[in-house]
């Protein structure tokens, strides 16, 4: 009877968590019991609302969605609790009595959309995700106003059945879909099959991991966008299937996809199956995302007009009620494939709002008309290749922002419907995308100084004048990229690139162009080492601690290359040994340093895509796929010709040690070695005649300092083969660690 009684009552708890209010639920995930001290309201109103109130002990949240209640409780313990939820810290312990709300706060917006990723989060930062991390970051989204998410885990699910019915061999498949830390870029319509092939457990893997993610998103009350059909077929699919396309070429030495052209007869035949598979594997949606020709040139083969046609026709037929999302990105939209098109049909992300904005404000990609007629996003893309680094565009982003509230740009802002978070990579500068998240709920224009003194007392949960000092600095330097500058995110670090006598950036598409004193993040980092020993064991502040040394650090050494470069060329020997070394010296501390949080630890990284399988092939395949992402990016074309190596690079613990560590030192003892061969007479040279018949401009040039040609991608790619454990775990301490780097900077 007990056991029956025990049983029944489980039962009961288990319907009570499901049926449950989601909000709570989520209370509950941040600190057990939590859900006790709020009252939560869901209410119909006519504009999207929070509205913070107190009933007796209890704080009161109303909302008219639980998406917005979720955000007005995000607002709660922000600026009454000193909590600040954020990827480092997504669970606090709240006061056993919360600070009451003593007079009702409401906040509305008609910026009733807030999306959030962008294909390339999918693999830089999520490739390995489980459903424990996928929960957190559910949450997050909740609590930031998010209620428009890209959901396109399990799209390779979709694509196999797909052309499986087309009588495509599982061979054939795996050679088409690309591994786990390449599918964004494979979805994209940029490359076939590397990383693969996919093991036949990564789908049943991925189709479960995503059917829990669409059921925690509409139980928030979320519209997920699902991948729609944009034309891609495999490459050989003209000799294979008979269909007329538009060859792809190459995309950075890779084989791309190809389109099949919206004219071909079997258009919507395909399409259809790609649709039957999506609905049948995670049902229908009010929202599908298409990138159609996705950074390619313009091609006289494609009627672009009609492609939008059938594409659109394909989605309505699943969906009439659907809404086609698509990247402002480069040429995309083409005015030539949309313009037809009815307003409200297309939603369009202005994917780069804070820095090159399409929507009709000044910047090179401005277009003079905006969107036209139809919706669009105002998005902040803020970090390419999840890179690390501290970075942002305060006053662009405010400054473009508001300008909504311009009258004479009241025709281009008039189809504005919310705001999107489109960062190639995510897990970092919290305070961007802090910022972001707020400015739906803030009509009026603000100073940004204003806002980050009350940032800073939720980050930390108190207010300190050092840590204020600290931040001041940072957001009048590093966190104000200035209009006109268009790098593609954070300063990149000089230990990250492969070694010249001219490193500046580390990636071939960064763009970078100094923009800040590497004093400031030095000042910075000494303001935050002075409080450090006042927040002992504050997670927050002692991730930012780390973080901003880290930068400080980063920035000191560009200066330390630059003197050691100096010596070379001046054939100072002695010097440049001297200077060699404690540049040397700095990345080893770099390592050391960010060893002390779990964040910034290639074992992290590692172990997650192990944990992906329990088979030992399996897990050597998606360790690769890891390592090659953060490193050479491809295969050798790819990764120099292609120019694709260190996109994704990572000032990350272990991998500076390991990988950016061997490139430097076989650069500068190169470097010594070639100073020290300058410096003896040469036997075999001695008599030759053979610079007798050189011109005087080839002498010239020879008596200038030579740089050293080494096949860097010979010394890399083993390292991607490897199988050597990385810890996942936490080494040292932070505050200790970081006044060590500062004792080390000093003078």
């Amino acid at each position: 009877m007990q056991r029956y009684y025990l049983t029944w009552w489980l039962w009961i708890c288990g319907v009570m968590t499901v049926l449950g209010n989601p909000v709570d639920n989520l209370l509950n995930r941040i600190d057990p019991g939590a859900a006790r001290k709020f009252k939560t309201e869901l209410v119909k109103a006519d504009r999207d609302f929070f509205e913070l109130d107190q009933e007796g002990k209890r704080v009161v949240v109303r909302g008219n969605t639980w998406v917005n209640i979720a955000s007005g409780v995000n607002w709660y313990l922000k600026y009454y609790a000193g909590v600040h939820l954020t990827w480092n810290q997504m669970q606090a312990k709240l006061p056993a009595m919360l600070p009451k709300v003593e007079k009702k706060e409401r906040h509305e917006t008609d910026l009733t959309l807030r999306y959030d990723f962008n294909y390339c989060t999918f693999s830089y930062s999520m490739a390995f995700w489980d459903w424990n991390r996928w929960e957190k970051e559910i949450d997050w989204m909740a609590l930031h106003g998010v209620n428009l998410p890209l959901a396109i885990v399990g799209e390779e699910c979709v694509w196999r059945k797909m052309l499986l019915r087309l009588g495509y061999s599982e061979e054939e498949v795996g050679k088409f879909i690309a591994g786990p830390a390449f599918l964004a870029w494979w979805e994209m319509n940029n490359l076939e099959g590397w990383g693969g092939p996919l093991p036949l457990s990564w789908y049943d893997r991925q189709e479960k991991l995503q059917k829990q993610i669409l059921r925690r998103m509409k139980e928030l009350g979320m519209h997920p966008v699902l991948p729609g059909y944009c034309g891609m077929v495999p490459h050989d699919a003209k000799e294979r299937l008979g269909l007329n396309v538009a060859e792809a070429g190459l995309w950075n030495g890779f084989q791309r996809p190809a389109n099949l052209l919206p004219t071909d007869k079997r258009f919507r035949e395909i399409a259809d199956i790609y649709y039957e598979e999506l609905t049948r594997l995670f049902g229908k949606a009010d929202y599908y995302s298409m990138d159609p020709f996705h950074e390619s040139n313009d091609d006289s083969k494609i009627d672009y007009g009609r492609a939008g046609q059938v594409l659109m026709e394909a989605m309505k037929a699943v969906n009439p009620k659907a809404v086609w999302v698509i990247q402002g990105w480069t040429e995309n939209p083409r005015p030539q494939m949309v313009d037809g098109m009815k307003k409200g049909d297309l939603l369009i992300l202005d994917l780069f709002s804070e820095c090159r904005p399409m929507f009709g404000i000044p910047s090179i990609w401005r277009r003079p008309e905006g969107y036209k007629q139809h919706n669009w996003l105002f998005c902040l893309l803020e970090n390419f290749g999840n890179n690390v680094g501290l970075h942002g565009r305060m006053d662009q982003l405010l400054n473009n922002f508001y300008s909504k509230n311009d009258s004479s740009l009241f025709t281009l802002h008039s189809s504005l419907k919310g705001i999107g978070f489109t960062m190639e990579g995510s897990e970092n500068n919290p305070v961007m995308f802090e910022l972001m998240s707020e400015l739906p709920w803030r009509p009026e224009k603000f100073t940004k100084e204003e806002w980050i003194r009350g940032y800073v007392k939720a980050r930390y949960g108190k207010e300190d004048e050092d840590v204020l000092k600290a931040w001041d600095i940072l957001i009048h330097s590093i966190y104000n990229c200035p209009a006109g500058n268009n790098q593609q995110g954070p300063h990149e670090s000089i230990f990250c690139g492969r070694p010249t006598l001219h490193n500046f950036q580390a990636s071939s598409w960064s763009k970078m162009k100094n923009y800040y004193d590497p004093d400031d993040t030095k000042a910075a980092a000494q303001l935050m080492v002075k409080a450090a020993d006042r927040f002992r064991g504050n997670n927050n502040f002692e991730y930012d601690l780390v973080d901003i040394c880290r930068q400080a650090l980063a920035d000191q050494a560009r200066v330390q290359y630059l003197q050691t470069i100096t010596d070379f060329n001046a054939f100072r020997k002695k010097a440049f040994d001297k200077d060699a070394k404690r540049f040397l010296e700095m990345l080893l501390l770099q390592d050391k340093l960010l060893g002390t949080r779990k964040e910034f630890r290639l074992g992290r990284w590692l172990e997650d895509a192990r944990s992906c399988s329990t088979l030992p092939a399996e897990q050597d395949l998606y360790e690769w796929n890891a390592r090659v992402q953060i490193t050479t990016w491809g295969n050798r074309t790819c990764a120099n010709e292609g120019g694709l190596r260190d996109y994704a690079h990572k000032e990350w613990n272990g991998l500076l040690k390991d990988f950016y560590f061997v490139r430097w030192k076989t650069y500068l003892d190169g470097l010594s070695a070639e100073m020290e061969k300058m410096t003896k007479p040469r036997p075999e040279m001695l008599g030759s005649g053979e610079n007798s018949n050189k011109t005087a401009a080839e002498l010239f040039q020879m008596a200038l300092p030579q740089d050293l040609n080494i096949d860097y991608y010979a010394l890399e790619e083993p390292w991607t083969l490897r199988h050597n454990p990385y810890k996942a775990e936490a080494e040292g301490d932070p505050v200790d660690v970081a006044k060590e780097v500062m004792d080390y900077l000093k003078p």
